[in-house]
């Protein structure tokens, strides 16, 4: 019992920090238009995330292998994100945004990674499924963006500061209730990292993954604008992110039930298959009511299509480079994905709409499921024939 009670902080820590990036994933290209920076500008600023992403990723991976802790990198991090953030919010230009946004990214994205990577952990050393210990993030997410929206529909979004506040405070307070991971084996040595370099299956799914995840990336950048373009308020956006993250916690929670009876590339097929008909359903609505109704598809091809993918590359990577391979994981996912889905989507959203940049997001994840289908056929094709 003390040991599942031991997961309670981490699980608070999930809520707590998920609930501050729903209101950045949620709020802030609303909050940027209101600074009065147009679709392409937005975009710029969206993509300094994932560019620091590409960097503070690795790194504190890195250093939470080397130094054989993930509580004392996540402590780091979560002081960076209140410090940065307050500064951050101050900033007018577009250039000061650009380059504070980076310091701030730069303790705030690998967060997630590190608390997923911990949570990854202890679900195997406790015997327990990831899926049910991450929902509780879902669940942070969901709650944070229907109460905040709300709120920020009657106060203005140019107060989202404070609601972001509290709740960073709150993962502070949780972080150091954290139990850590023990690791046996020798500190991470950087010539090590060139391991994951070198494993084909590992760089060749990354590439592969980028098809589906930029299409992703690029929904999260630009679903609040494409609400709003089709008379949404910043209320039917936070609406639209629960209904959508209250589906992925449902996923989450019972994926020790769905799991186990497949591989996680044919979870990743279905959820590329299911990508694809969301994003041209979303491409053909003309009410921003028929994108609250289709929210429920996020949990069922981000949900689906996340929690397959850590999975399969837990398999591909040794244990010990496990949060160096998560946050490499995350850097593709959410950091090179995310620059292209912001730029390409903040420029075709400014010069053709929402609608056009949904058709377009609809045939590349159509593309990469193709390709996702190969590479599952010749992988599986090549063992089977092996045996």
């Amino acid at each position: 019992m003390p040991q599942k009670e031991s997961l309670l902080p981490l699980k608070m820590l999930l809520f707590s920090f998920h609930a501050t990036n729903t209101i950045i994933l949620s709020f802030l290209p609303l909050y940027l238009r209101y600074k009065g920076l147009n679709g392409t500008e937005i975009g710029w600023v969206l993509a300094v995330g994932p560019l620091a992403s590409i960097f503070s990723q690795p790194f504190w991976g890195y250093m939470s292998d080397k130094y054989k802790t993930v509580k004392r990198m996540l402590l780091i991090c979560v002081f960076g994100l209140l410090i940065s953030s307050v500064l951050f919010f101050q900033m007018n230009s577009l250039v000061a945004i650009l380059v504070m946004g980076a310091i701030f990214y730069f303790f705030t994205t690998p967060i997630g990674a590190l608390g997923d990577s911990l949570a990854q952990r202890r679900a195997d050393d406790l015997n327990v499924s990831f899926g049910t210990i991450r929902m509780w993030g879902s669940i942070g997410f969901a709650t944070s963006s229907l109460l905040i929206g709300e709120l920020l529909a009657r106060v203005g979004v140019q107060y989202m500061i404070w609601p972001y506040l509290a709740f960073g405070l709150m993962a502070l307070f949780v972080v150091f209730r954290l139990q850590d991971v023990k690791v046996d084996a020798d500190p991470v040595q950087l010539k090590d990292v060139g391991l994951l370099v070198k494993n084909k299956p590992f760089v060749f799914f990354m590439l592969l993954l980028m098809l589906l995840a930029i299409s992703h990336r690029a929904n999260d950048s630009f679903i609040g604008l494409y609400i709003a373009q089709l008379g949404g308020s910043e209320g039917l956006v936070g609406l639209a992110w629960f209904v959508g993250v209250s589906s992925e916690a449902v996923v989450f929670a019972f994926a020790g039930f769905w799991f186990r009876k497949y591989r996680p590339l044919f979870f990743i097929i279905v959820a590329g298959v299911l990508y694809s008909i969301r994003w041209f359903l979303y491409a053909a609505a003309d009410d921003a009511a028929y994108i609250i109704a289709l929210q429920f598809l996020h949990g069922l091809t981000f949900g689906v299509f996340y929690t397959a993918s850590l999975d399969y590359v837990t398999r591909l990577i040794p244990k010990l480079l496990q949060s160096t391979g998560h946050l490499i994981f995350y850097a593709v996912f959410f950091g090179i994905s995310g620059i292209i889905g912001s730029l390409v989507g903040g420029a075709l959203i400014d010069s053709f709409g929402g609608t056009t940049l949904y058709m377009v997001m609809g045939w590349l994840t159509t593309v990469g499921t193709i390709c996702f289908f190969i590479y599952h056929s010749v992988t599986y094709g090549k063992k089977a024939a092996s045996h």
